[in-house]
């Protein structure tokens, strides 16, 4: 075992001579959540995963694609109306049953242009140019 005869000397001070300033935002503890997310409450389930949906719109939350990246999620317009049941399915249950990504990515891409056509209904979201 390799031992250290004299103690390690530092060449600067440690010490800070002002307060760190920020040239961002701090994030808060809370993730800001947008008026797509909140309108997730209460809605009936979109998703609709047959043999698998519970159909309690007291568990329904915006279930987002893939394809944000590692540690992103996707923008909430591309996220569809789930219940906890189908969510759940979504984020890996679908390979234990059995079912391709491929059919998964389908069923959720179902539900995100069902959920679009609700978002649009409530106003969150805007199609301009149409009639």
């Amino acid at each position: 075992m390799l031992t250290r005869k004299t103690p390690l000397k530092t060449k600067t001070s440690l010490k800070s001579k002002g307060g760190l300033k920020s040239r961002t935002r701090m994030k808060t503890s809370r993730p800001n959540r947008s008026k797509i997310r909140e309108s997730a409450k209460g809605e009936p389930c979109l998703v609709r995963v047959p043999g698998v949906c519970n159909g309690n719109s007291d568990t329904t939350v915006l279930a987002h694609l893939n394809g944000g990246g590692i540690g992103w999620k996707n923008e909430d317009h591309k996220a569809a109306y789930a219940c906890s049941a189908c969510h759940g399915w979504l984020d890996g249950g679908y390979a234990t049953q059995g079912y391709s990504r491929a059919t998964r990515d389908l069923w959720h891409l179902e539900g995100v242009v069902r959920t679009q056509d609700r978002l649009i209904e409530k106003g969150h979201i805007e199609v301009k140019g149409a009639a």
